[in-house]
């Protein structure tokens, strides 16, 4: 299941889906592996030691990453690609999960 999870995040990363459908959500993850949201959690807690929503926000701190030091896109537009309707909420959960803030992790690499 782990495998199957970490193949549909990352192809929803790698399509773009995000632009398409919002951030990804635990509703949707569940969904596509046939399973309620609270055992997909569960789940994934019991085998990685991080609920579903921590796993989805782990991954797409990383995909930001990625786009953050491959790429010229600027921080509004790598929120949009990910999902993000308002970049302050982007910029909020990436300084939340990394402390600092987008910019910051992008200018440290140049």
């Amino acid at each position: 299941m782990l495998a199957k999870t970490e193949s549909l995040i990352n192809a929803y990363f790698n399509n773009e889906s995000g632009l398409k459908n919002g951030v990804l959500t635990v509703e949707y993850l569940a969904r596509q592996l046939s399973l309620s949201p609270n055992y997909l959690s569960d789940a994934l807690r019991s085998l990685t030691g991080q609920g579903a929503q921590q796993h989805i926000q782990d991954k797409l701190v990383g995909k930001a990453k990625e786009y953050l030091t491959a790429s010229n896109l600027s921080v509004s537009e790598i929120a949009y690609n990910l999902g993000f309707e308002r970049p302050q909420s982007f910029n909020k959960l990436f300084k939340n999960k990394t402390d600092m803030s987008p910019l910051k992790f992008r200018q440290s690499f140049n």
